[in-house]
């Protein structure tokens, strides 16, 4: 998402607990905010070349910089947020995308069986963050109209009415919804929007690894997983947050909850091997609905 905003000339604050110098409690450590600063800055550098546009000015447009920040601490949110203001002096865009809890998940457990500790972590992870990043950034997001927020999350609405297995991953997946239906009607006086979007079968780096593939080899997975043919890299949905981002009519989707698919098909977007995956749609009518569909209907 961080990449896709800086290729479309975004400056792009990139925050985590990840660093060079420190891993998070998810202990990805290869995975760092300064690697994705770097991205977005080389994504930005490349779409100017191919504009045929230099750079200028002290921070050229599409460019990443890195702040370590805990979520959860509201006095780093808050230097954070004060550090925005103090360099641009405004906030166009959140993407609310903070979890961590992955590593967390009881799946198939009663609740009364999960490990309690690690379901209240979870709650603290997936919304609890969410909730102190708004608190602190939103004063100067509704500084001036048209600004945007993206509660990023996993599953929509109509899909997350099956329950998920497991009561606090279902609690912490559904609450970003609510949280962005709220936002919603809290920033329309100010002229800003708030949606919550999802991925579909997303091949991140961490779902990679426990598929023992890379995204070169990712089909080998399907193997193992049969739904995995329906698959989509993180580009699909960084190219919807951007799509979203250049709309001008975007207050239409305020308080409503959206899928990368569902945006692929709307403005016209691709994934980065030229497919349009729609999981969600897969899942709902294949899966669940019981169509007599392969994956290869819905790419």
């Amino acid at each position: 998402m961080a990449v896709e905003l800086g290729r479309a000339g975004a400056l792009v604050y990139v925050t985590g607990r990840t660093t060079r110098d420190s891993a998070s409690e998810v202990g990805r450590p290869t995975e760092t905010i300064e690697e994705t600063a770097e991205l977005v800055t080389a994504a930005g550098e490349a779409a100017r070349r191919a504009a045929g546009k230099g750079g200028g000015g002290r921070r050229a447009v599409g460019t990443g910089i890195a702040v370590p920040t805990d979520h959860l601490e509201p006095d780093q949110v808050r230097a954070l947020v004060e550090r925005i203001d103090r360099e641009q002096g405004r906030l166009d865009l959140l993407v609310n995308s903070v979890w961590g809890g992955d590593r967390l998940i009881q799946f198939d457990t009663k609740v009364w069986d999960l490990d309690l500790a690690n379901g209240l972590r979870m709650f603290r992870l997936g919304i609890d963050t969410h909730v102190i990043t708004s608190h602190f950034a939103l004063p100067l997001l509704i500084r001036r109209p048209g600004g945007l927020v993206i509660e990023v999350t996993d599953g929509t609405v109509e899909f997350n009415r099956t329950y998920r297995n497991s009561l606090c991953f279902d609690v912490t997946k559904n609450v970003p919804h609510r949280i962005a239906f709220g936002l919603a009607s809290e920033l329309k006086e100010y002229g800003g929007t708030a949606v919550s979007l999802t991925p579909g079968f997303l091949r991140s780096e961490e779902m990679l690894d426990y598929f023992g593939v890379t995204e070169a080899t990712w089909r080998d997975a399907i193997a193992k997983e049969p739904h995995f043919a329906i698959a989509e890299s993180p580009v699909l949905i960084g190219r919807a947050v951007r799509a979203l981002a250049a709309d001008p009519d975007r207050a239409r989707w305020s308080g409503q909850s959206l899928s990368s698919g569902q945006l692929a098909r709307e403005y016209d977007f691709t994934d980065a091997d030229g497919s349009r995956p729609d999981a969600d749609r897969y899942f709902a009518e294949v899966v669940m609905g019981g169509r007599n569909a392969t994956e290869e209907d819905y790419r």
